[in-house]
C-alpha cells in the first residue's frame, strides 16, 4: 500500500471546514488498514478487515487451502465506514481446492481495495498439504503473489490547486511477498497461525520500493473455534480471531470474539465484538442448499468513528462445486 501519510497531512493543514474531517478519516482509515509507524520510507502492506473470514479462511491463513474438500468459491463486498467521503470499498474472488491427492490443494485469491486517492490488488496463489491425523487433519499452507497499489490524486478537491505536494501522482508499486501458515480442523473444533507476509519495503530516494527482511516486524494470525450442539437443530460456534505484532509500536492489532447460532443446518445467526476497533457486528447467514451460501453483515462502531460512520456493510456468497454431498456431516468449518 502506498505510503501517502506526509501528503495527508499537508493537506489537512490547508484543507477547509468538512474537507478536513474527510482528509482526517482518509489518515485515519490509512493508518487503520496499513499500520503506519514512525519511519517514513517504510511502505506498509497490511490486508484489509473483513468481518465474514470464517466462511473463508483462504482470508487470513493459506493452510486453509482445500479444507472445504471441495471446489470452492468466493465472493464478497465490503463498503467500509458508510457516510464518510472517500471510504474503502472492498472486494475479494477465491478458489480453492483439492487435487486428486487429496494430501495437496491449490486456491487462488485476490483482494481489491479503493480508499481515498488510493487503488490496490493483491493476488496470491496458495499451496497446502494435508496430513490425517485420528480425529482430524493438520494443513500446512504456503502462499505467494505480489501487492500492486495506485494513488491518483487528480480527482481530490484541493484548497490550493498549485500545493507541490499534489503536483505529481505516487508511483505505482508492485510488491512481491509471500505467507505461511498451519491449520488444524476436525469436526469439532478448528485451530490455525498464520504469518501473513515475511518481506517488508522501504521507499528508496527515487521513490521506488526495496524489499527487506526483519522478524521483529512480523504479524501473527490466531483463529480458533469450536462446535456446540446444544439440541438436534441447534448448534453454537465460538471462536476467536487475535492479530499480534512484534512490532515495538504495536503489539495486539485486531481481537475478534465471535459467537454464531447455527439452526437446522440453514440458517447462521450470531456476532462478533471488534476489541480494537470497539465495533459490533451482527451477522446473518444462510445455506440456501448443500452449495450455496449467502451472507450479510453489519458492523455498527461504538468508538471513534461512530460520530462520522453510519457503520460497514458486507455482502458473501459461496458456491461449491460438488455433485455428491452427506446431509449428515454437513461441513461447519
Amino acid at each position: 500500500m502506498v505510503d501517502f501519510t506526509k501528503h495527508i497531512n499537508s493537506f489537512i493543514i490547508k484543507a477547509p471546514g468538512r474537507l478536513r474531517v474527510l482528509s482526517i478519516l482518509s489518515l485515519f482509515v490509512f493508518n487503520l488498514t496499513s499500520g503506519q509507524v514512525a519511519d517514513s520510507s517504510r511502505i506498509n502492506l497490511g490486508f484489509p478487515v473483513y468481518s465474514q473470514y470464517l466462511q473463508n479462511g483462504l482470508l487470513i491463513n493459506p493452510a486453509y487451502t482445500g479444507t472445504r474438500e471441495v471446489l470452492s468459491g468466493f465472493l464478497s463486498y465490503r463498503m467500509q465506514w458508510m457516510g464518510t467521503s472517500g471510504s474503502p470499498l472492498l472486494q475479494s474472488v477465491s478458489f480453492h481446492s483439492p487435487m486428486k491427492n487429496d494430501k495437496v490443494a491449490l486456491g487462488l485469491i485476490a483482494q481489491f481495495m479503493k480508499y481515498g486517492a488510493t487503488k490496490s490488488t493483491s493476488i496470491y496463489g496458495s499451496y497446502a498439504y494435508h496430513i490425517k491425523l485420528k480425529k482430524g487433519k493438520i494443513s500446512f499452507g504456503l502462499k505467494a503473489g505480489a501487492d500492486l497499489s495506485n494513488t491518483d490524486y487528480t480527482g481530490l478537491l484541493l484548497n490550493d490547486p498549485g500545493d507541490p505536494v499534489f503536483s505529481s501522482n505516487e508511483k505505482s508499486l508492485m510488491l512481491p511477498n509471500f505467507g505461511s501458515g498451519i491449520y488444524y480442523f476436525s469436526d469439532r473444533l478448528f485451530a490455525g497461525l498464520a504469518i501473513p507476509s515475511f518481506l517488508n519495503y522501504r521507499r528508496s530516494s527515487n521513490g521506488s520500493a526495496v524489499p527487506y527482511h526483519s522478524f521483529s516486524q512480523y504479524d501473527f494470525l490466531f483463529s480458533a473455534g469450536a462446535l456446540i450442539t446444544i439440541a438436534p437443530v441447534l448448534k453454537f460456534k465460538p471462536s476467536v480471531l487475535i492479530d499480534y505484532s512484534l512490532q515495538n509500536t504495536r503489539k495486539l492489532s485486531q481481537l475478534d470474539i465471535n459467537g454464531n447460532f447455527i439452526i437446522a443446518d440453514l440458517i447462521w445467526a450470531g456476532g462478533s465484538w471488534r476489541v480494537s476497533e470497539q465495533v459490533a457486528v451482527a451477522i446473518l447467514q444462510v445455506q440456501l442448499n448443500h452449495q450455496l451460501l449467502f451472507g450479510f453483515s453489519y458492523d455498527y462502531p461504538f468508538g471513534r468513528m461512530n460520530s462520522y460512520s453510519k457503520g460497514s456493510t458486507e455482502f458473501v456468497l459461496r458456491y461449491e462445486f460438488r455433485y455428491r454431498v452427506s446431509a449428515a456431516n454437513p461441513r461447519y468449518f
